[in-house]
């Protein structure tokens, strides 16, 4: 598959499954709008990375909780590039506290991070796309705790959940401008936000028993699937998810 004279946004790029979509979308020979908060050093890293593989990339500091950086995202984008094709939706946080313990400022945090990023960044993204007039694609990179809950990490269940019904509802609204809208569903992947599992024998070797596949996914086999979801072979998809999970959502204690 070929991404070439494609332009894609990934915001939070320059870590974890981000970055991991930014190499898989580079590989591809699209050109890569890359979205960081901290870190720049990482993103210069990433950025001489994407030129070993042959693509163009820009980073840009922003802030995906404001609509002002969302805008500067994409302006950034048809600047240097002179369009905008792919948006990936990818930025979250969790603050692995119950419905008792989360506070106010946790809640709306990860609210804003989460969910409001992906709501107004596929509203900006799209904006430009039918302004093209050729459609594109907007990738939501949610959980399986988009349907699958998560005691004692509630508000980002309810995040996750959000982006779920955005996937499905933008998905609708925007197909007659040949937008189509995607979510890509990880399980357990071996990234920064799960090192003090992936540190701990005792709770990987806990999460690995109750994985089918029986390990953790690693960043690439995400980031594959949104490789997929960005090129041809994916065209009559749109309004649902793809879970990448191991099969964790379906596993049982052979009751």
């Amino acid at each position: 598959m070929s991404l070439k004279s494609k332009v894609a946004i990934v915001t939070g790029g320059n870590s974890g499954i981000g970055q991991a979509i930014v190499l898989e979308l580079a590989r591809q020979e699209a050109s890569i709008v890359i979205d960081y908060v901290v870190r720049p050093e990482a993103t210069e890293a990433l950025k001489r990375q994407v030129s070993k593989l042959g693509s163009q990339s820009i980073g840009i500091a922003a802030d995906v909780s404001k609509c002002a950086d969302l805008e500067k995202l994409v302006d950034a984008a048809v600047k240097s590039f002179g369009r905008l094709d792919i948006m990936v939706n990818n930025a979250g946080i969790e603050t692995r506290t119950s419905v008792l313990d989360t506070s106010e400022a946790q809640y709306d945090k990860v609210m804003a991070v989460n969910l409001k990023s992906a709501f107004f960044g596929t509203q900006i993204a799209a904006r430009q796309m039918i302004k093209q007039g050729d459609g594109g694609r907007i990738i939501n990179i949610t959980s399986v705790h988009e349907d699958w809950p998560m005691p004692g990490n509630t508000a980002y269940c309810l995040a996750k959940g959000g982006m779920r019904m955005l996937t499905r509802t933008a998905g609708l609204e925007l197909a007659s401008h040949k937008i189509l809208v995607v979510g890509v569903g990880p399980g357990a992947v071996a990234t920064p936000i799960n090192l003090s599992t992936m540190t701990d024998p005792t709770k990987l070797a806990q999460l690995n028993a109750a994985i089918p596949l029986g390990r953790m996914a690693d960043p690439e086999e995400i980031a594959s699937v949104v490789g997929f979801l960005a090129g041809e072979g994916a065209s009559y998809l749109t309004a649902t998810t793809i879970f990448a999970d191991g099969g964790i959502m379906h596993s049982s204690v052979g009751l």
